[in-house]
């Protein structure tokens, strides 16, 4: 599946401040992704991302 900033993405796991949404700000050989309930920042390695990425909420798919 192909990504591009600004999608949305759905998370397996819950942030601690209750939200699974979250945008992506860089993709590439890393991700990083900016919660949507509270705005922290995280990155993670693309392997470890398209692990835990579900869906995209953006596209649907």
């Amino acid at each position: 599946m192909e990504y591009n900033i600004g999608d949305i993405v759905r998370t397996k796991k819950v942030h601690p401040c209750g939200s699974k949404l979250w945008e992506l700000i860089r993709v590439g050989v890393d991700f990083k992704l900016k919660c949507k309930g509270c705005g922290h920042i995280i990155t993670l390695d693309r392997q470890k991302a398209l692990k835990i990425i579900t869906k995209n909420e953006t596209t649907g798919k």
